[in-house]
């Protein structure tokens, strides 16, 4: 268990980085306390698998220093760091058994052999691989060669972190369930800190404690999975987290509310009270599809519908609100798929207001965060 402390770390693959566009990790400051469960979710390219090769020390980064428990391991290998890794695509000795694979990385530490088998043992019961111990790893299947790697990362028990890059790629998507399932109770029992590379905002969010979201080589949101559905602190966490992802209405502010087209949104206290210490003239409206509320016509917000999709347990509908398009999520009995005409009301509770796709908060808000 170890605390991992980021200081000042940015990376570039150039050898003379000249601007931001130069980087793939733009300079970031940020700690993982100790015992954790984070993730790291973005789309691909946005540098979350370099983050993680600097962090186990497969990379070294062009600036900044790493931390474990206060002691600089910017220069250190992965062995000194004392890191397990499981990739994306698993990593195993075809020609052993799966006892021996997950054997190999306890007696490469010289382990006794009585440690040895209880270790396996547990790890195999754990993830179900007791039936194919005697089995050699080129007999099976990509969903079990990805499982014993995971058991590989996990036979240790003197680990200061096990990271993983988008380890449930090849596993199908019952089996994801029950796998992260898995690390969540190897997680609440053992109290590692684990770090969870993906772009499956589902694996993310079912899997953390806290979500690391990035874009282009930036961290642009750090918090639990609450916290980034119910207030993102970027329209981009917004679009990309939640299905469909968050509204984002271009508007103007006066009087405490919101302006789109020739309709008027009213705001919360506190977001007028934060929409008036501010100057910038890229202002959006964000509001969540569910939070949205459809009511008669002459009661909200008149929209025009384009459409309603049945979608099981609800229906989205998207619709026309001065020349932009809103989409909101109701229950079945709320409208028929037919329908052209409604009504939104916007919650002001819920309704959150973004300057430059930055999320808009009071001066003592931002220098208290």
């Amino acid at each position: 268990m170890t605390q991992i402390q980021f200081d000042a770390v940015a990376h570039s693959y150039g050898g003379s980085p000249q601007s931001s566009d130069d980087y793939a990790l733009q300079r970031m400051d940020f700690t993982w306390d100790d015992g954790g469960a984070y993730a790291l979710l973005g789309p691909s390219g946005c540098g979350k698998s370099t983050l993680l090769n600097i962090c186990s020390g497969l990379l070294t980064p062009s600036e900044g220093r790493i931390y474990f428990d206060g002691q600089d391991v910017s220069a250190m290998s992965p062995e000194e760091r004392n890191i397990a890794q499981v990739f994306q695509f698993p990593v195993l000795y075809d020609s052993m058994t799966v006892f021996d694979n997950l054997a190999f990385p306890l007696r490469n530490r010289k382990e006794n052999k009585a440690h040895i088998a209880e270790r396996v043992r547990a790890v195999a019961e754990m993830l179900d691989l007791e039936h194919v111990l005697k089995k050699r790893a080129s007999n099976l299947g990509a969903e079990l060669k990805q499982k014993i790697s995971m058991g590989r990362g996990l036979v240790r028990q003197d680990t200061t972190a096990i990271l993983f890059d988008e380890p449930l790629t090849v596993i199908d998507p019952q089996e994801k369930w029950k796998l992260r399932r898995k690390l969540k109770e190897i997680h609440a029992e053992f109290n590692k800190t684990l770090i969870y590379v993906t772009h499956d905002q589902t694996e993310a969010l079912t899997f953390a404690d806290k979500v690391v979201v990035m874009s282009e080589g930036e961290m642009v949101q750090v918090g639990t999975p609450q916290e980034l559905f119910e207030r993102p602190e970027h329209t981009f966490v917004g679009y990309f987290i939640g299905s469909p992802g968050m509204n984002f209405l271009p508007c103007t502010i006066a009087s405490g509310a919101a302006s789109i087209g020739d309709q008027r949104i009213e705001l919360s206290p506190e977001v007028a009270d934060a929409a008036a210490q501010h100057e910038a003239k890229d202002l959006q409206l964000g509001i969540r599809p569910e939070f949205i509320e459809l009511v008669p016509e002459d009661e909200g917000t008149p929209v025009t519908i384009d459409r309603v999709v049945p979608m099981g347990q609800f229906r989205i509908v998207t619709a026309q609100l001065a020349g932009h398009e809103v989409k909101a999520r109701v229950p079945n009995d709320a409208i028929s798929v037919d329908a052209t005409r409604a009504g939104f009301r916007f919650p002001p509770e819920w309704s959150c207001l973004y300057a430059d796709n930055r999320l808009v908060t009071k001066q003592s808000e931002r220098s208290n965060g």
